[in-house]
């Protein structure tokens, strides 16, 4: 294999891709057994959850305990009382944009929508024995019980729909992966969120369900009190990586143990609507999504910032992978007005391209030659999707040569992409699916099919203006130097005035004092490590290219340098409110 790590600054295979925050032993179950005799001991049971969950397996799994003990157990479907198919279709329909393939409006309704208030006041208890409601929504029904929540990462929600076992809420089989994609995002996770943010405070018992027949639990309290522990100290999301059609080979490498695959294309950092968080207790793991530590603690994650966000993380952290792969699609992220009022987001896809790596050549596509023909550029695009014609993207996108450790400026409206041969850490705002593709060099997605263009929504939100010289002066960051001392040095890489996020470079020989100064921290080890993270509620070690996040009301924490060589750490953090402190800028060496 080609290596494009340089060790000892760049040290390959340390990256940890199943972290975990520690709790006390004993905390975490998989006891099945104990789980049934638990359940029987409440008599009357409710178990919600999220969708994809593998109802059926979790049910057959705990019947067996319940025949076992000589239980008799009454189960009740929640799904028996959904409106018909054809209603939750109509009620769903304006969300999903008709025929569009990648795009719709996020729902704004509730969980209860889709269900028959008559059929839900149906499902009651029986009178003797043990009874259970289970399903999404099963709360719904209004039982006085004990309270059980079955979650499930997103990322597994995805791989069980692209095998067929799951379908949507409201319908009975499965469709096409992308379309239910579609569905999940638009649809059915806000509406679940929602439910899940309302049962959160009172859930007796949260469960992981990936493994249906064998699930790790643990108990609400104890779910809520680490969640508390952990807004108040640090916390690392589980990245995920999938390869895609212009992927390379760097996360192979860097990341040990990937499953095979021809190569990677994005390594899912931090995703906020898509991550999840691992609770270590003992030998047993449970998975829970990061917006659960959001519904239960934003306030303390956001800090100053909650105002604005509510429950929304609002800064993303990923890696696209290009080094021995391809060019990115060439695109552009819509307006803030034209995501809110189309797709009903609350705020944009303002990104940045962080360069934690390149060969040698390497380029980034950012902005417009100056001089350029927008309606020239728009008539080729629309000729190339028609008749498959090659466009000389250089006679229009400038490309600029990316240096390692350079930032890459992209707010709304400007066309981009990164070319091959690049390592991006993508430092944006959170949106994530909003990006409007004007050209893909002809290729096919890795199911063999053309990927979806949409050059008429992209011109609706190019800015022309944003080419020749003003690249240079305002999309090329440039590193000062803000403060030093012994054994630390803080580099600013100012962000457009569009971005609500700026960042800065630690650089790191020996230790450094932070202040988060009403911001949470996204940071990276993006040269050298391991780094050690104290904060007054805990502390952990990041190796090279791991993400992780300080949030806000950890108030003040240290950075100490355990590696051999100098280390550098990237930071995002939100910009001030007016008024309000610094946004993170102080930093002293102790």
């Amino acid at each position: 294999m080609t290596r494009y790590a340089d060790p000892p600054y760049r040290p390959a295979g340390v990256f940890d891709p199943a972290p975990a925050y520690p709790l006390e032993p004993g905390q975490v179950s998989r006891d099945l057994a104990a789980l049934a005799r638990l359940l029987a001991e409440r008599r009357v049971v409710v178990v919600d959850g999220y969708v994809g969950v593998l109802w059926d397996e979790l049910r057959a799994a705990l019947s067996e305990r319940f025949a076992a003990d000589g239980v008799e157990v009454t189960w009740l479907d929640v799904r028996d009382a959904l409106r018909p198919a054809a209603e939750v279709e109509a009620y769903v329909a304006p969300y999903l944009g008709g025929d569009d393939p990648v795009f719709g409006t996020r729902c704004d309704g509730r969980l209860e929508d889709l269900f028959d208030a008559e059929r839900l006041a149906a499902l009651r208890p029986a009178e003797e024995g043990v009874s259970v409601l289970y399903g999404c929504g099963a709360a719904l029904a209004g039982w006085d019980a004990y309270l059980a929540y079955v979650d499930l990462p997103k990322d597994a929600v995805q791989q069980r729909a692209r095998g067929g076992r799951v379908a949507n809420l409201g319908r009975a089989a499965p469709e096409d992966a992308k379309a239910m994609y579609k569905r999940f995002y638009f649809v059915d996770w806000p509406l679940l969120n929602r439910h899940k943010r309302e049962l959160l405070p009172r859930v007796d018992l949260f469960l992981d369900g990936q493994e249906p027949r064998e699930p790790s639990y643990i108990a609400g309290d104890d779910l809520r009190a680490a969640l508390t522990r952990m807004s108040r100290s640090y916390l690392r999301t589980r990245p995920w990586f999938t390869p895609g059609p212009w992927g390379g080979q760097w996360l192979k490498e860097i990341v040990p143990g990937l499953p095979e695959a021809p190569n990677y294309a994005w390594s899912f950092e931090l995703i906020a609507p898509e991550a999840g968080l691992t609770l270590a207790s003992g030998e047993e793991r449970l998975e829970v999504s990061f917006d659960a530590l959001m519904f239960l603690a934003a306030e303390a994650v956001l800090g100053e910032h909650a105002a604005r966000f509510g429950t929304d993380f609002p800064i993303r952290f990923d890696y696209l992978d290009t080094m021995g792969g391809g060019n990115l699609s060439v695109q552009v992220h819509p307006s803030p007005r034209y995501i809110r009022e189309r797709f009903g987001e609350p705020f944009t896809q303002d990104e940045t391209y962080y360069i934690v790596d390149r060969v040698p050549g390497a380029k980034v596509y950012l902005g417009f030659r100056e001089g350029v023909d927008p309606a020239a550029f728009r008539a080729e695009l629309e000729e190339s999707a028609r008749s498959g014609t090659p466009v000389d993207v250089e006679r229009f996108v400038r490309a600029v040569a990316s240096e390692r450790h350079g930032l890459y400026l992209i707010p709304h409206g400007t066309v981009h992409c990164s070319g091959a041969g690049n390592m991006v850490l993508e430092i944006s705002a959170t949106p994530y699916i909003f990006t409007f593709k004007m050209y893909d060099w002809l290729r096919l997605d890795l199911d063999g099919r053309p990927r979806p263009l949409n050059v008429e929504r992209a011109f609706d939100n190019l800015d022309f203006s944003r080419q020749g010289a003003v690249v240079d002066d305002q999309l090329v960051s440039r590193p000062r130097v803000l403060g030093e001392g012994e054994g630390w040095r803080l580099v600013h890489l100012p962000t457009h005035r569009d971005h609500f996020y700026d960042v800065h470079r630690v650089e790191l020989s020996g230790r450094v004092e932070v202040a988060t100064e009403g911001s949470p921290h996204v940071l990276n080890v993006v040269e050298g490590g391991p780094v050690r993270l104290r904060t007054a509620g805990g502390e952990a070690v990041f190796d090279f290219a791991e993400t992780f996040v300080v949030p806000a009301a950890a108030g003040r924490y240290e950075l100490v340098n355990e590696g051999p060589v100098e280390s550098k750490v990237v930071k995002a953090f939100l910009k001030p409110v007016a008024g309000g402190a610094a946004g993170g800028a102080a930093e002293a060496a102790r």
